[in-house]
């Protein structure tokens, strides 16, 4: 996961569009419990209502993505540190799954359907 503080999440934003990568905001700053984070990532990358709101079923979300059409897409966690002062243990769940999905679909992970998850922290 890469972390950029000194980059808003606009500015990393056009840059994922400027390589032709797909920008899936998740701004945080008024969801400081694991649930409504769940939700905000969850609407951020229109996850099926299949997916449900879960530490489980969010990875599984992400390192499939079908629905999305194939390519880079950037998920932008804007205001993570509101989680991480509230609920530490549930930043740091978050966090790891956000990391392992991101392992799970770089293309040197053997993905043959062209999608790629990138995760940056900013603010």
């Amino acid at each position: 996961m890469t972390v950029k503080p000194k980059l808003d999440s606009k500015t990393v934003a056009d840059q994922a569009r400027a390589r032709g990568a797909y920008a899936h905001v998740v701004d945080t700053a008024q969801h400081p419990d694991r649930g409504s984070t769940l939700n905000a990532i969850a609407a951020a990358l229109s996850l099926p209502d299949h997916f449900g709101r879960n530490l489980d079923t969010l990875y599984d979300g992400l390192t499939d993505l079908s629905w999305l059409p194939p390519g880079e897409h950037v998920l932008i966690w804007r205001a993570s540190e509101v989680l991480k002062r509230s609920d530490l243990k549930s930043y740091l769940a978050v966090h790891s799954v956000l990391s392992d999905a991101q392992r799970a679909l770089t293309p040197r992970a053997g993905r043959r359907d062209g999608r790629q998850l990138t995760v940056v922290l900013a603010d």
